[in-house]
């Protein structure tokens, strides 16, 4: 710190120097109060606690600062709409999904209704940041599409995501590309130096099931299916191929969920495209088979049968009774990784 230069008016007897120690003691306290109030409930949002205030200096006394009181904002609501989920309207308002769940008692199986309106729990305002330089536009390489090509296979092919090409292309998930088509493929992202990273692995589950768990969550939320609805899945998937995308399995059964190519659930390759296998399990109005196979959402009152019945409607397997076993394990892998 800078020192300041000695002044005549700073210049005191010591009666006077012991008058200035004792008012300073006023803002030391109450620099203690603040400390102390920061430290309540938002003491995850809070500073890092300065350390106590030393004794006042003998020079230079300090001007009191004003006190102002911290106002907490008060907690924001969101009116449910028809389609929502927990997660989406925790996505879309940037707070945890645990956090609206706690503040509004709901659990895993909870059900939410259009007009409903739920607490999005504290407010908290996020620290500002610079805003990064603008990215560089990628380069891209043309792909004519081929009879027989998937999105997710060309992407593969030239090692970019799937949304990557969907993306520069101005494709949806919904998209449909046929033979001829020109599609602009990204180029990959240069290797980064690699860095420490936790990657966070559920209960029960090594990396690679993790990773495949994710993904059935990723999109069972894309597609607006209920927790209970994923937690059937992931059960499923854990049943049936121990959560790994195995290329062999009981006759012809391959995959995340075992399907047949025999049974008219896809090519082999395409049973063993893990995104499309979960939507084909999913089915509904975006199950890449149409009629040809029958998902869980195709299947009348399937959020009313329990959870063994619900996973062997979609299944037929000659093990029925199998699926209950991961109800309440795959339920724990949802809350970790989702």
């Amino acid at each position: 710190m800078r020192r300041l230069p000695s002044s005549p008016h700073l210049v005191r007897d010591a009666a006077d120097g012991a008058s200035r120690r004792a008012a300073l003691a006023w803002p030391a306290a109450v620099a203690g109060t603040i400390a102390l109030s920061l430290t309540g409930d938002n003491a995850a949002h809070a500073a890092t606690p300065l350390p106590p205030l030393a004794s006042a200096p003998s020079a230079t006394p300090r001007a009191a600062l004003p006190v102002v009181a911290a106002v907490a904002a008060p907690p924001a609501t969101h009116t449910v709409r028809p389609g929502d989920t927990v997660w989406a309207i925790a996505r879309a308002h940037g707070v945890e999904t645990a956090s609206i769940q706690a503040a509004n008692g709901l659990g895993p199986g909870s059900v939410i209704r259009p007009g409903q309106v739920l607490s999005l729990g504290p407010a908290a305002s996020p620290p500002a940041v610079d805003a990064p330089a603008p990215a560089p536009a990628p380069a891209t390489t043309a792909h004519e599409v081929r009879p027989g090509d998937t999105v997710s296979a060309i992407a593969r092919a030239h090692g970019v995501s799937v949304d990557a090409v969907l993306g520069a292309n101005g494709l949806t998930r919904a998209s449909i590309i046929y033979p001829g088509d020109v599609l602009q493929i990204p180029s990959a992202a240069p290797a980064a130096a690699p860095a420490a990273t936790v990657v966070t692995v559920a209960p029960g589950l090594d990396a690679e099931q993790s990773e495949n768990a994710r993904l059935i969550i990723r999109i069972g939320r894309e597609l607006g299916v209920s927790d209970r609805g994923i937690v059937i899945a992931l059960g499923t998937a854990m049943q049936e191929s121990w959560l790994r995308n195995l290329d062999w399995g009981d006759r012809d059964s391959l995959g995340l969920f075992q399907q047949r190519p025999s049974m008219g659930w896809g090519t082999a390759e395409q049973i063993r495209d893990r995104d499309r296998a979960t939507r084909v399990f999913f089915g509904g109005q975006g199950d890449p088979n149409g009629a040809t196979t029958r998902g869980l959402l195709d299947i009348p009152g399937w959020d009313r049968l329990g959870y063994a019945d619900a996973a062997q409607a979609v299944q037929i397997s000659a093990y029925p009774d199998r699926y209950a076993q991961w109800e309440a394990p795959a339920t724990t892998w949802l809350q970790v990784l989702g």
